[in-house]
């Protein structure tokens, strides 16, 4: 078994990619109050800023900082991985339970790194904000809606064209195709 070394450093930063189970799913997005109702009850039992976000319809990449002597973020991660579900679910959206009776609906894992100082922040939160475009989905970063650039651009930390205009093919940005 893989033992995975997680870099636990109280009221870090970190960067964060978790996946749906199956890649053609849109449930992210079909299902977006729910999710954000869950973020938000998550965040009231255990706190964390959302520094930046972007939910696309099989994945997300947030850059979460926890609260200054908290270093739990896989916990969060579960309580987040288990309500979805739960509220989607009982807003009459069907996901069957697997053996152990769990609604297999996310990756078992995520990916994490920790940021490690500004311009590694920016680094994220530029690739974050530009995701939707790398994966063709709009050619304009302001046309997607499930994005935390809407609030950078309101607090004036950048402008509504900001990236531009990307018309045909993105080019490849070290994620996966599936």
């Amino acid at each position: 078994m893989v033992h995975y070394r997680r870099n636990l450093i109280p009221g870090g930063t970190f960067f964060f990619t978790v996946t749906l189970a199956d890649r053609r799913s849109k449930i992210l997005v079909e299902q977006i109050a729910c999710l954000r109702s869950t973020f938000r009850e998550v965040r009231r039992r255990r706190p964390f800023t959302i520094d930046a976000i972007v939910v696309l319809p099989d994945h997300l990449h947030i850059v979460m900082t926890l609260p200054r002597k908290d270093s739990d973020f896989s916990g969060r991660w579960r309580h987040i991985k288990s309500l979805f579900p739960r509220n989607v679910v009982a807003q009459g959206v069907t996901i069957k339970r697997n053996q152990r009776g769990e609604y297999p609906l996310w990756q078992r894992r995520f990916w994490e790194h920790t940021v490690r100082d500004e311009a590694d922040l920016a680094n994220h939160v530029d690739y974050i904000h530009y995701n939707p475009v790398k994966h063709s989905l709009v050619s304009r970063v302001s046309d997607w809606p499930f994005s935390s650039f809407h609030r950078y651009v309101r607090h004036g930390l950048l402008p509504e064209d900001w990236a531009g205009v990307v018309e045909g093919g993105t080019g490849d940005f070290g994620e996966p195709t599936s």
